[in-house]
């Protein structure tokens, strides 16, 4: 199976699940997204990690690197290789002298570790055809279509786009509708 590189698009707070974040993962080539639901701590690591700051003693993320490099491993890649009941898979593919180990892993904590690691993200085609949202059709949607069509994962990332694009009006009309669709569930 083909691998396709993933690149982190977002990081924001999730609006379908209170007190939860969501990482929006897209493919380059494609333009298509994958978007993971994740804790507050895993999105706090990674967002330390994206801005390279620097705590003053070791997260939890940064120790795993060190125990990695202390071994004289690498960290080679993450593979998110699986969806199973909304449940994201991933492993953190390591290589030691010349020998690959892979170790199962949550994909917000794999994400954490391979920024710190300066490792690649990976996924399957079959991965991103089953929760990936493409780009263009969510633009020709939000145009065309009404908010009632999207799931509330495509509702969290059309909202973030349209924050970018510094629309707060359009923002705040998909915001409330996501908070109305979360209480019917």
């Amino acid at each position: 199976m083909q691998k396709i590189e993933l690149n982190i698009a977002a990081l924001s707070l999730s609006e379908s699940q209170a007190g939860n974040y969501v990482l929006i993962l897209e493919d380059e080539e494609s333009k298509r997204r994958i978007p993971i639901i994740i804790g507050q701590p895993e999105a706090q690591s990674i967002a330390i990690a994206m801005e390279q700051m620097k705590p003053i003693r070791p997260l939890t993320h940064d120790l795993m690197m060190n125990l990695i490099t202390g071994l004289g491993a690498k960290l080679k890649e993450v593979l998110i290789h699986r969806l199973d009941d909304g449940y994201f898979y991933a492993d953190l593919v390591l290589e030691k002298e010349g020998t690959e180990l892979r170790v199962d892993a949550r994909p917000s904590d794999a994400i954490a570790l391979a920024i710190r690691c300066d490792a690649p993200i990976y996924t399957y085609n079959s991965v991103i055809e089953e929760s990936g949202i493409w780009t263009e059709s969510l633009e020709v949607r939000q145009k065309k279509g009404s908010l009632a069509e999207y799931s509330l994962l495509e509702l969290e990332d059309l909202l973030l786009r349209v924050i970018a694009k510094e629309d707060f009006e359009s923002a705040s009309k998909i915001r409330d509708y996501i908070e109305s669709r979360r209480g019917e569930g």
